[in-house]
């Protein structure tokens, strides 16, 4: 989808990126992170053209950029930042409604894909469609925002550290709608963040920065059990790797058949590790039987499997 082709950038001779070389693949949820300074920003601008790279080659679908109209370019690509943007003096159906009426679309079109986003952000489009940004809550113009990037239904979804201004429970709301969402619409998004957690929760790949060169590229799951170096297990937080790992094993791997008897509370198979253990220990229980989403019991887990697995990954 995305091809960095020996990428670089400098600003004033100073290398801000070099020979950045990345596949970033249709509906992936590809994170950038690094130190202040690394170059997640300037790679990800370098996609929509905000930042030019001045060698190398990036490639859309297999075409250069710059073979690309730079206003058509950006219309392909939504982008949401930090600071949401909105236009103060339109409503939300307007704010949203920008990049489809500049393609010309419809009142009608446009109507119904401004009640579909309103409806996917759990903001109730009778109630929300005519209110201005300053009548919402900082969480309410974030979700505006990236309704806005995502209104003309673009092949790719820019952030850039589109949650870094919000108080934690907001964030921890966002990016479990923005998780939720992705799933639903199989976009292709590339978020910069400078929060690890937030990196280890979205990402289906992490690419982590530093001094504009790849350190690892892998899952979180791979960064967190195989660092390759020791910048990347501090980066990540050498203290509560293992914690982290809890929260990203599935149980599912180390599941048994079930024994006689039969654990009576139960857990769902998507389950990590950590959920598990934190169940087991409300539950005062050292086992739980695992179902499926039907409810079908697919066998069970116990605690010491889960303890020994862990203290041996």
């Amino acid at each position: 989808m995305i091809t960095f082709d020996h990428t670089s950038k400098s600003y004033d001779g100073t290398p801000a990126i070099t020979d950045l070389q990345l596949n970033i693949a249709r509906g992936e949820l590809l994170v950038l992170i690094g130190p202040s300074g690394s170059g997640k920003s300037t790679a990800l601008k370098m996609i929509n053209r905000m930042v030019d790279h001045d060698g190398g080659r990036i490639l859309l679908d297999g075409q250069e950029i710059y073979s690309f109209n730079v206003r058509d370019l950006r219309r392909r690509m939504g982008y949401a930042i930090q600071s949401v943007g909105l236009f103060p003096h339109w409503t939300v159906a307007r704010n949203i409604a920008t990049v489809p009426q500049l393609l010309g679309w419809s009142a009608e079109r446009i109507e119904a894909r401004v009640t579909e986003l309103l409806t996917l952000f759990a903001m109730e489009p009778a109630q929300y469609r005519d209110r201005y940004p300053h009548q919402l809550s900082g969480g309410q113009q974030q979700r505006v925002g990236v309704a806005r990037a995502l209104a003309a239904n673009p092949d790719v979804l820019l952030m850039d550290e589109p949650f870094g201004a919000l108080d934690p429970v907001t964030r921890a709301a966002l990016q479990q709608e923005l998780k939720r969402v992705h799933q639903a619409s199989g976009k292709t998004i590339v978020l910069v963040t400078h929060d690890i957690d937030e990196a280890l929760l979205l990402a289906t790949r992490i690419v982590l920065l530093r001094q504009g060169r790849v350190e690892q590229v892998g899952t979180p799951l791979e960064l967190l059990a195989t660092p390759a170096n020791d910048f990347v297990a501090d980066f990540l937080g050498r203290a509560d790797r293992g914690l982290k790992l809890l929260s990203l094993r599935p149980i599912a791997p180390l599941m048994q058949p079930l024994t006689d008897p039969e654990p009576v509370a139960q857990i769902n198979d998507t389950a990590t590790v950590r959920e598990a253990l934190s169940h087991m220990a409300a539950q005062a229980v050292s086992a739980l039987r695992v179902v499926d989403a039907a409810g079908q019991t697919l066998g069970q887990v116990r605690a010491a499997d889960l303890l020994e697995a862990q203290h041996h990954g």
